[in-house]
């Protein structure tokens, strides 16, 4: 089934990252595979002739990337006629189509790189998220954190998004995160009245890391808690004690595949990963030639 067929280089989604992020992400990607004397390897061919190809998937996984994708082989092929039969968030199974593509076959390979460069990486971090939020109760969160590939931040949140993870916060302007450097000359109650004079009426999160943390944030009055490298006892412990005090509670610190689960605990609203982003494995795609 055919999801859309298009020309142009932007497919509407929820899942897409802002456009600027991808245009800057996908013209970096070209410079750096062309520049600077472009692609020597497909000289010797007719510049005229013209073929169709499939980009398939090696093996399972959830689709993202397609905006990305479909930038680059707007810059590189614009007269493409390329046609998605995957919207990302899209279960894959291993050999599955998912998208066709046809035009002058020098520059179709060209962007071949890029292009599959992109929806690898990108329906990995999908894939890997997925697997995170299938571990833990329903209404706990994933959620991605700021270790990110420097220039892909916001690719890789939308990414997360595919996946049915939460974004936490995208920049430092974004919003309030106490962490235990910011607390170093200054205890928990003087940052957040400090914070709330530079920033009235701004959510607050502060990382604790141990009960007299938690028993400490809770008196100063702040929105939102980040357990940190808490055991999943201690988390229970904290979270009975934050209880109607905060809004919000999130977990973050060694977090696993294989300890997720123990902390999906009631009452803790998100858990946070940095792995679905900074240590994630590429699901494979190819560009395979169709007959024609």
């Amino acid at each position: 089934m055919v999801i859309a067929t298009h020309n142009t280089n932007w497919i509407p989604s929820p899942y897409d990252a802002p456009f600027a992020a991808i245009q800057m992400a996908v013209e970096a990607a070209i410079a750096e595979d062309t520049l600077p004397l472009g692609d020597i390897s497909v000289t010797h061919l007719n510049a005229a002739e013209t073929g169709s190809f499939a980009i398939a998937t090696r093996s399972d996984g959830v689709f993202a990337g397609s905006a990305v994708a479909a930038h680059a082989l707007f810059l590189l092929v614009p007269e493409a006629a390329v046609s998605w039969m995957a919207s990302d968030g899209q279960k894959l199974n291993a050999g599955e189509h998912v998208c066709h593509v046809t035009g002058p076959i020098p520059r179709l390979l060209t962007a071949e790189r890029t292009v599959l460069n992109f929806l690898s990486h990108l329906s990995g971090v999908a894939t890997l998220t997925n697997k995170f939020v299938q571990q833990v109760s329903h209404g706990i969160g994933i959620r991605d954190t700021r270790k990110t590939i420097p220039g892909l931040r916001a690719l890789q949140k939308a990414a997360v998004r595919a996946g049915g993870g939460v974004n936490h916060r995208g920049s430092l302007s974004e919003a309030i995160l106490v962490k235990d450097n910011h607390l170093a000359t200054v205890g928990i109650g003087g940052t957040v009245s400090s914070i709330a004079e530079y920033w009235p009426g701004r959510q607050v999160q502060l990382e604790c890391e141990t009960y007299d943390d938690v028993q400490a944030a809770v008196s100063s009055r702040v929105d939102s808690l980040l357990l940190d490298n808490m055991s999943p006892e201690e988390v229970a412990r904290a979270v009975a004690l934050a209880a109607g005090h905060v809004r919000v509670i999130e977990v973050s610190g060694g977090i696993t595949l294989d300890n997720v689960a123990q902390y999906s605990i009631p009452g803790v609203d998100f858990i946070s990963v940095g792995a679905i982003t900074h240590s994630v494995l590429a699901l494979d795609f190819g560009l395979d030639a169709l007959p024609g």
